[in-house]
């Protein structure tokens, strides 16, 4: 194995080895990982502020194989996906946040892509698992992904009420913190 990959099985835990900063990286990653027959999940999303329903989905997802995999999306993804003044957290500590988190194996910056590029970036990652919760407006694309994939599309978790990044802006909007 190349002596760069000895951190993937060691400390694990620091940010630097939980970012993936290339798709070159990642496929060299996957690569390893394949050969020890380990299972890839996968998840993408937005992880604005974190909360409870991140954190269950999460631990569900990563049940479903070895490897668990996040593809973040941007900020300027989710300013047009959520308005102006979305994210609240960055890019890099909306990555930092889920790096610090067990179940989180690997954190991948998605730019602002055409659906063409995501489907390269998925088949190069080849996961065996898309893990997604119940009534995902992008349920249609993660579908399609995973057929071209040979996935198994998972809802590892139903909207759990009252818990939302959306609900958390409304209460402090609505309390005057924001």
């Amino acid at each position: 194995m190349n002596s760069n990959w000895k951190d993937i099985f060691g400390p694990g835990s620091q940010f630097d080895y939980r970012f993936v900063k290339t798709y070159e990286e990642t496929a060299e990653r996957v690569k390893a990982l394949r050969q020890l027959n380990q299972k890839i999940v996968l998840t993408m999303g937005t992880f604005d502020i974190l909360h409870i329903g991140h954190i269950e989905f999460l631990e569900k997802a990563k049940k479903q194989g070895h490897y668990l995999f996040i593809l973040l999306e941007s900020d300027e993804s989710i300013r047009k996906l959520k308005g102006k003044n979305r994210p609240f957290n960055s890019y890099e500590d909306r990555a930092k946040l889920l790096a610090g988190l067990e179940t989180v194996n690997y954190i991948i910056l998605l730019p602002e892509f055409k659906n063409e590029q995501y489907d390269k970036l998925i088949k190069s990652l080849k996961p065996d698992t898309i893990a997604t919760t119940k009534g995902d407006p992008a349920r249609h694309h993660k579908e399609r992904q995973a057929k071209m994939v040979n996935a198994k599309l998972i809802d590892v978790i139903g909207k759990i009420s009252n818990q939302s990044t959306s609900r958390l802006v409304k209460i402090l909007k609505k309390d005057h913190w924001l």
